[in-house]
């Protein structure tokens, strides 16, 4: 008798015809997806079993086996692991990835590329979905190990699911497939041992096809791949590998195959993906390697293994000198896992080393791909400062490709110490500030940082090498003798550039506490004002990214800089002390403050009052 029938999320209904009709090119993946997850439940439930041996008790050894009957056109895949609960069937089947689940519509729409496609499946955790291309119906019996309730699930992927009560003996899952017309391959042995060999090999636990009712032939060797010679592992089976134990679709874009001896012993085979993880910027910031123990799996998602600036790197640790019995407790203060937890970090970064410097053009791809994760690094871990900093890649005002800091150093300026940064919302805003102007007059390279994570880390990293970093947005930036050779027409502005005291007072009058200071410029050429920060200014910036005080006032805390040889400037200057004008002169030093907040990103405080001003300065032009 049926529970209850329930609508898949409203997603989901979408994601099933896509996935049905037209996303995967290779129907075979299917198979891949469902073993995979099979494998998943038997080594989930071989871990809970360290602990709680009951769990295991009934069960002989762990293993999937697949059953084509031709007679009812069904293909069934039967595992003896961990099982569903009734709550987990409507939380994982009836929803993808929960919070990828729009971003992985909204991706598919943009995605005109056919190729790429496939990935999106691996990047957003639907593969279970790809049932539906072959089968019209699915359903799922299932028992979670150590409960005695089992359930129903049952699907055409049409909108709804439906689950009931139901008998199973043995705790583990049994998906039917009820193939539809034309998909009958599927129903063929060989056919069937020919995918299990291309894709699914290598998982530990051993697949056995039903050929008849009394015989079962095992048809993968189970031999962990990590524990082969790599001369004897082609590119081809490391692929599928990491497909499998990632449950990806895109190529790695390197492979990291090694085996430690010594004080400690152990295997890694770790995947840098070439494509984006859905879950990469996830709050929890979750690290997914596997960890065997001497081949038998503890847990799939060690977070001992890898600092969370590492959390894009796929693979599985085989060690051999921890316990089997070892908790989730006792791994989180093992000192030998701790050794481990570095020896693989330096490792990882020694890798991405040797790529920036061997093939730049595939360094960089990976860097727009993790460059964001890779620098939380430089704040979350201090001491791994000197391997970071030399990957790290930039924008710039004056160079169309992405530099390394060492690049950058190498084309100081005359008179240059200081390694010059500005952080904003995005390149197109950060190329329009006001700021840059003198810098680029003076041809002194500006690096762009447009990442959330960059104001965190350079409030830790004071330098590179010899050269300190510093935001040029900094009250005592003195570019006087730094740069080219100034010209007689720049020594010219620079005299022009005396202080406007008048206008000064002027204007700290009117600003009142809205400003911390109003001072002369000496970096601004075309821009009339620009707000620059005092030692507290970072500060301001990382509180609005964090949240901390939505109403926080941008500039309070900083100094407004006049240009002396701006036009405007030099009308307010000129009629500062006509008491006729004042009107006009306060609406446009409103509108002067109003538009350096613009010019950095930042909406005004009121819109009204920005629109009545500047209706006023307008009217009065002709006057003026």
């Amino acid at each position: 008798m049926v529970d209850k029938t329930y609508e898949f999320q409203a997603e989901v209904s979408r994601l099933l015809e896509i996935v049905t009709h037209s996303l995967y090119s290779n129907k075979d993946i299917f198979l891949r997806e469902l073993l995979s997850n099979a494998a998943d439940a038997c080594d989930r439930l071989r871990y809970e079993a360290l602990t709680h041996s009951d769990l295991t008790k009934d069960e002989g050894g762990f293993k999937i086996t697949i059953t084509p009957d031709k007679k009812t056109k069904t293909l069934i895949i039967t595992d003896n692991g961990i099982g569903i609960s009734r709550q987990d069937l409507i939380d994982n089947l009836g929803t993808i990835a929960r919070s990828g689940t729009t971003e992985f519509l909204n991706t598919l729409k943009k995605d005109k590329n056919k190729k790429e496609e496939t990935n999106l499946i691996g990047q957003f955790g639907v593969g279970f979905y790809s049932a539906f291309m072959v089968a019209d119906e699915v359903d799922v019996l299932t028992r979670k190990a150590g409960t005695d309730k089992a359930y129903l699930w049952k699907s055409k992927g049409l909108g709804t699911f439906e689950i009931e009560d139901a008998e199973k003996e043995g705790c583990g899952t049994r998906i039917t497939l009820h193939l539809k017309k034309g998909e009958e391959e599927y129903l063929e042995p060989t056919r069937l041992q020919h995918i299990v060999k291309t894709y699914s090999d290598y998982i530990t636990v051993p697949f056995f096809l039903v050929e008849d009712k009394s015989k079962e032939v095992q048809i993968n060797s189970a031999t962990p791949l990590w524990s082969r010679p790599k001369k004897d592992i082609t590119a081809e089976q490391y692929k599928e590998f990491y497909h499998q134990i990632a449950h990806a679709f895109d190529e790695p874009w390197d492979i990291l195959h090694y085996h430690v001896e010594g004080v400690l012993e152990y295997t890694a085979l770790l995947f840098i993906p070439e494509s984006k993880p859905f879950d990469l910027f996830d709050p929890k910031r979750e690290v997914h390697i596997k960890l065997y123990i001497k081949k038998v799996f503890i847990t799939a998602d060690c977070q001992e293994l890898l600092p969370g600036f590492l959390r894009f790197v796929r693979g599985v640790v085989d060690a051999q000198d921890l316990p089997l019995s070892i908790s989730r407790e006792m791994l989180q203060h093992e000192p030998r896992l701790i050794k481990m937890r570095s020896g693989i970090t330096k490792k990882i970064l020694e890798a991405l080393n040797t790529k920036s410097t061997k093939d730049p053009q595939a360094y960089l791809k990976f860097w727009k791909n993790f460059g964001a994760v890779l620098k939380e690094g430089l704040y979350e871990d201090i001491g791994q400062k000197d391997a970071i900093l030399p990957l790290c890649r930039f924008q710039s005002s004056l160079k169309s490709d992405w530099i390394s800091l060492e690049e950058y150093v190498k084309d100081l300026q005359k008179g240059q110490k200081d390694i010059y940064y500005l952080s904003g919302p995005d390149i197109e805003t950060l190329k329009h500030s006001p700021q840059l102007e003198g810098f680029t007059a003076k041809k002194i390279n500006v690096l762009f940082l447009t990442d959330h994570v960059d104001e965190f880390w350079t409030t830790m990293v004071d330098k590179y090498k010899d050269h300190p970093l510093k935001s040029i947005t900094s009250h005592d930036i003195n570019l006087k003798d730094m740069g080219e050779e100034e010209n007689k027409k720049e020594k010219k502005k620079d005299k022009e550039k005396e202080p406007l005291t008048n206008l000064e007072a002027f204007l700290k009058v009117v600003y009142g506490t809205k400003v911390k200071d109003v001072k002369t410029s000496q970096r601004l050429t075309n821009s009339p004002v620009c707000l620059v920060a005092d030692e507290e200014g970072m500060h301001l910036r990382l509180q609005k990214l964090m949240g901390q005080d939505q109403f926080i006032d941008l500039t309070e805390k900083r100094t407004l800089e006049i240009n002396p040889t701006h036009p405007i400037i030099q009308f307010m200057e000129k009629n500062v002390d006509d008491k006729k004008k004042h009107q006009l002169l306060e609406d446009t030093a409103w509108l002067l403050l109003d538009e350096a907040l613009i010019l950095e990103g930042n909406p005004v405080k009121s819109a009204a009052s920005f629109a009545d001003r500047l209706n006023r300065v307008l009217e009065k032009v002709d006057s003026a």
